[in-house]
């Protein structure tokens, strides 16, 4: 059943791209979407400084480096609590990584392919939860991972054209590398899209099938509910340099929150 909804996205995926006049050059995608990677990296000699602002005043900042234009390399931590009156908290005493590696550039008929690792999770980082599973035998399980699971490896293909404005397509996979303690490891396919409204505006909207964090079978220790995640935000680039976001996420309410999670991410960019 997996296997063929993978197959179902990445014909109509290859459709699409093949049918919408491309447009000539996009030196700049975007780096990611709401919470989804994109195929785009940073040109050489490049950094972009991200903090992301979430709920109970958590914090999550990310400094990545483009090292070549095919090739950037990043590092984040996160806070807990960082902002209001508990006392704050890491999520991890090491920091989290994130590799991309564009295999192939974006052409007039093909999409731009990268390849990827992120270890940097969404939420809180849930390190010694212990969890009693009901069945035959009562026992103690610890779990090791965040609220949203992290991306892991990923393979994600992004296509851009000139409707009215810049229109990208981005459609990925991912594999969870270390956040399989409740025993979900399956394969997950995310997509979204981004559009340019004016030089200033952008709409992202992205849907995360968080196939990887649906096994009923064991829903004492799996956080989603089996809807995936649906997300979107609005782009604000403020100067050359500088850009703001709202971010409206888990719109579908795949998780127990009565309401859709609003985020504020600041993204600042700069050549050296």
């Amino acid at each position: 059943m997996i296997r063929q909804t993978l197959e179902r996205f990445l014909i109509l995926f290859i459709c699409i791209i093949n049918f919408v006049p491309a447009q000539v050059e996009q030196p700049y995608p975007p780096l990611s979407l709401v919470s989804i990677p994109t195929a785009g990296t940073l040109p050489r000699g490049s950094f972009t400084l991200e903090s992301l602002l979430t709920k109970s005043g958590g914090v999550t900042p990310r400094l990545s480096v483009g090292f070549t234009d095919n090739f950037s390399f990043g590092v984040s931590f996160g806070m807990q609590n960082l902002i209001g009156d508990n006392k704050p908290a890491v999520n991890k005493t090491t920091p989290e990584v994130q590799i991309k590696y564009r295999v192939f550039d974006e052409s007039q008929t093909m999409p731009a392919l990268v390849y990827g690792l992120d270890t940097q999770g969404r939420g809180i980082y849930h390190e010694t939860d212990s969890i009693l599973l009901s069945g035959e035998f009562d026992s103690l399980r610890t779990i090791n991972r965040y609220d949203q699971k992290a991306w892991g490896m990923y393979m994600v293909m992004s296509k851009n054209w000139n409707l009215f404005g810049n229109l990208g397509l981005h459609l990925g996979f991912n594999k969870s590398l270390s956040e399989n303690d409740d025993g979900d490891n399956d394969l997950n396919v995310f997509f979204g899209i981004d559009k340019e409204l004016n030089r200033t505006f952008s709409l992202l909207v992205e849907y995360d099938s968080a196939l990887n964090d649906n096994d009923y079978d064991l829903d004492e220790i799996t956080f989603g509910r089996g809807k995936g995640y649906l997300n979107a935000g609005l782009r604000w680039a403020f100067n050359a340099n500088l850009m703001v976001e709202i971010n409206f996420n888990d719109i579908n309410q795949n998780t127990s929150a009565k309401y859709t999670n609003r985020e504020i991410k600041v993204m600042f960019s700069e050549s050296f």
